[in-house]
């Protein structure tokens, strides 16, 4: 019952559209949100509370309020249920009888509380809160109820208009793929360019209601290859229609059409699945896993020695070590690497082995606990398989990273896009051979990336990434011998740019996960956000003093410091909202934004008790990464305000200034001893107003460096000609429109890619 205002109130704070308040507010109700301000009351409060022989006027007033309150949005709730219900009539009913229960217990817990006179019930005899407790659980209970009641009917509706969408889609995408004119396609691939712009925007809102992280990652793999297939389908199929009975043309259309098919069944997999507990695909085994679980079982060991059988932690052992033979096997690993790795396996063994022995004497002991023994070798087996997986993590990034480094030269897409352009059908082949071979490396060096990736959101775009290199090889190949078949065809050419260009970012989205790899290895970040720093084990501020006691706040520190966890939400939400407007999201200042809005996320779930972060001195770890990371913001910024002109320039210092100061203070009072509970709970609340203040300049800061960066970036790319300023400026006006389109809908993808495409249609019989 705690959460039921707070319910309430975020239901109808800052949403633009009916739906999208049901979508997002059935995504992010938590239980210890404190939405109240001054001395009003929740309505656990009202239930939980003590019969005193005498209330003060401030009490009978806040319980008034509150009452007043929960009505009032009850009222707003309600009419947004039935603006829904209006526009669907299947669930009209359902919905209208939902709507009826909501209000009626709004106005109920409004009667129960209207204490404003001084102790009504016992002048009057009128029902209150305070005389009909029972009353009020009732009223409350019938509110959440009808509440989510109406929350899971629009999420069906939600679900529906998804599936609706990409029925639409396939339709079109069978005409388009039947067309035989380029009349006919021109006309239908209109169509279907604002079919998927629709289903984008559908599909951008479902993934940020998402809150499984391993739907989320699938959701943002098939959107990400449906927005690189809608440019290659429109190119691929211009080909065909030019070359009709080219052969390797036929090939390129039809591998694009078979992948995007794919990608939107998963979609649909997942929306309809999201209500669900139960995955429809199972990944396969990780290393990683194994190591987790092997070293849960031994660990477990140390409260009860027969909590396990022997066989078991050897079986796993042995299952761990037969995973590791994907990269014992590699052709790609070297002798050194290879002999590395056997070698901390037989270690693991022999570690095991000495476990087990131990274990075995104890348990003919008849011994309670764990023996000296015992303990030790659990020390040595726990790390002999942390080494393990840092010689197999090391392997596999040393790859990645290598490969990237030989990849980022293009070396063979610009041999193959030369010879296909001379009509060097020899050529064409060899520099294919080539390709097909670091194909199967990229395959292979993803495959031990998810082994060793560290959370099941990153092991699912490991698999992703995989299956993008192992289809964009063959799709790049047949369109290099298209375009060797016919070295004059301007389509062809263009055709052959889209997959290198598909080719050459999902390059650097594999730079970017590899990043990613690094951080959750080295404890800079978690699996619940993208770029949460967690503490590492062992590690805390303070190490050459007494350790402070790790604690966890109680339930009064909860409340009491519920507010400021409630604006930390808020401010990182704005952030992460003004970071979605820059056009180069790998900007430092936009990658560092980020991190501070996940960081100040996860602090805010500390405030509810909730996260990744356990205990203060969790939070305390997380708020010093916090100021590092907004120290090298700064850093940042100031590189970036030296390209300004004085006027701009001194504004932007001045805020970079105050950054620094309070990230300064962060880090002084993070490291700063706390001892007792009342000192501890002051350098909390102190922490988590200092990194509000962080992002409230975070905040002023970024729309003014993005309007700024924009310009400067125009300046320099700035043509002389009226005619392409003219260009340029209608450029710059559909990027404001997809910016507005993109802060209002989410992350659509590839909408003004398709736009631009769509609009040199006109131009497909010149070519």
């Amino acid at each position: 019952m705690r959460l039921l205002l707070c319910f309430i109130f975020s239901f109808f704070h800052g949403q633009n559209t009916q739906r999208k308040q049901l979508q997002i507010q059935a995504h992010e109700v938590g239980p210890r949100k404190d939405y109240g301000t001054g001395d009003a009351v929740m309505i656990t409060t009202l239930i939980n509370h003590k019969d005193k022989p005498k209330k003060s006027e401030r009490t009978l007033a806040a319980i008034h309020r509150v009452g007043q309150a929960v009505n009032v949005a009850v009222g707003r709730f309600v009419a947004v249920g039935e603006a829904i219900a209006a526009e669907n009539q299947e669930l009209k009913d359902e919905m209208g009888q939902a709507c009826f229960e909501a209000r009626r217990a709004g106005d109920a817990i409004a009667q129960l509380t209207d204490v404003g006179a001084p102790l009504p019930s016992q002048q009057d005899g009128g029902v209150t809160v305070f005389s009909d407790r029972t009353g009020m659980v009732k009223a409350a209970r019938l509110l959440l109820s009808s509440v989510t009641k109406v929350l899971v009917l629009a999420d069906r509706i939600v679900i529906k208009q998804i599936v609706t969408s990409r029925n639409k889609v396939l339709v079109t995408l069978d005409h388009l793929e039947r067309v035989s004119t380029f009349q006919e396609f021109v006309q239908i691939f209109s169509q279907f360019g604002n079919e998927m712009v629709e289903f984008a925007h559908l599909t951008g809102d479902r993934q940020n209601d998402l809150k499984d992280e391993k739907k989320k990652a699938r959701m943002a793999a098939a959107r990400a290859v449906l927005e690189k297939c809608t440019m290659m389908l429109l190119t691929a199929s211009k080909t065909c229609l030019r070359h009709p009975d080219c052969e390797s043309a036929r090939i390129n259309k039809d591998a694009v059409f078979h992948r995007m098919r794919c990608a939107l069944e998963q979609v649909i997999e997942i929306v309809t699945e999201s209500r669900s507990c139960g995955e429809n695909k199972i990944l396969p085994a990780s290393i990683y896993d194994g190591i987790k679980d092997f070293k849960s079982g031994v660990e477990c060991l140390r409260e009860n020695l027969y909590a396990l059988p022997l066989q078991s932690v050897s079986g796993q052992m042995e299952a761990l070590v037969e995973r590791t033979e994907d990269f014992t096997d590699s052709p790609y690993t070297s002798h050194e690497q290879r002999q590395a790795i056997l070698g901390v396996c037989q270690l693991v063994r022999q570690d095991t082995e000495q476990l087990a022995h131990a274990w075995v004497e104890a348990q003919s002991a008849h011994a309670k606990e764990a023996t000296e023994q015992v303990e030790v070798a659990i020390l040595k087996t726990c790390q002999s398989i942390s080494e393990l997986r840092r010689e197999l993590h090391k392997v596999a990034v040393g790859r990645a990273s290598d490969l990237l480094k030989v990849h980022g030269e293009q070396l063979p897409l610009r041999a193959l896009k030369a010879a296909g352009a001379e009509g060097n059908l020899e050529a064409v082949a060899e520099f294919s051979r080539t390709l097909t071979e670091q194909k199967e490396q990229l395959v292979e060096t993803c495959r031990l990336l998810y082994h060793v990736s560290g959370s099941e959101p990153l092991e699912i775009t490991c698999i992703h990434a995989e299956e993008t290199f192992h289809v964009i090889g063959p799709q790049i190949i047949s369109a290099v011998q298209t375009l060797a078949l016919h070295p004059s065809s301007k389509i062809a050419k263009e055709n052959l740019e889209v997959f290198c260009e598909a080719w050459e970012s999902q390059l650097c989205d594999m730079a970017l996960l590899l990043r990613e790899i690094n951080d959750i290895f080295e404890g800079r970040r978690g699996d619940k956000r993208p770029y949460l720093s967690l503490p590492r084990p062992g590690k805390h501020p303070l190490t050459n003093m007494k350790p402070a006691k790790a604690v966890k706040l109680d339930a009064e520190e909860q409340t009491s410091i519920a507010k400021l966890g409630l604006e930390l939400r808020l401010l990182s939400s704005d952030v992460d909202t003004e970071v979605e407007k820059w056009e180069e999201q790998e900007h430092d200042v936009v990658r560092q934004s980020q991190s501070l809005a996940s960081m100040a996320y996860n602090m805010h779930l500390f405030t509810r008790g909730e996260g990744l972060l356990k205990t203060t001195l969790d939070l305390f770890h997380q708020a010093e990464v916090l100021s590092e990371e907004g120290l090298q913001l700064c850093s940042s910024l100031r590189t970036f305000s030296t390209q300004l002109v004085d006027e701009e320039k001194s504004s932007v210092v001045t805020e970079i200034e105050k950054l620094a100061v309070l990230c300064q203070q962060l880090q002084t009072g993070a490291k700063t001893p706390a001892q007792g509970k009342t000192a501890t709970f002051q350098k909390v609340d102190l922490c988590i107003q200092t990194t509000r203040n962080i992002l409230t300049v975070v905040l002023s800061l970024l729309p003014f460096c993005n309007k700024l960066n924009r310009q400067h970036k125009s300046e320099r790319s700035s043509l002389g000609s009226p005619r392409d300023w003219k260009e340029k400026q209608e450029a710059s006006a559909a990027d404001r429109e997809e910016g507005a389109l993109n802060s209002k809908n989410g992350n659509g993808f590839g909408v003004r890619s398709l736009e631009q495409h769509m609009a040199g249609l006109n131009l497909l019989e010149s070519k």
